[in-house]
């Protein structure tokens, strides 16, 4: 799947739409007009782009929004892993592809 370029392209799922989810699926919370947001795209972008079989979804996030609620997500930008729906790692904040390691650790391990 596809690198997702903006937070409000997509509708937001519920979280048992999410832990229905099979496979691999990347979570990433946050917003366009957030800085770290914005600062952290490059290394995201190659992440994703170098696992074609991740299926990449952007959720804004904010007050009211319930599935960063669900994932108790406090900063952004937040990376969540999931495989078949269950967490598997999470970044926060990530400014450089080794902040990313944890991502490819899990993926290599599951």
């Amino acid at each position: 799947m596809a690198f997702a370029t903006r937070y409000a392209d997509q509708l937001e799922p519920t979280r048992a739409e999410v832990e229905a989810g099979t496979g691999w699926q990347l979570l990433e919370f946050g917003t366009d007009w957030c800085g770290h947001c914005q600062a952290a795209q490059p290394a995201v972008r190659g992440f994703v782009d170098g696992h074609p079989d991740l299926a990449h979804r952007k959720v804004e996030d904010g007050k009211g929004r319930p599935l960063g609620r669900a994932f108790t997500v406090k900063l952004w930008p937040t990376l969540v892993l999931l495989k078949d729906g269950q967490e598997q790692a999470r970044v926060v904040r990530p400014t450089a592809p080794a902040d990313l390691q944890p991502l490819e650790q899990a993926l290599h391990a599951g």
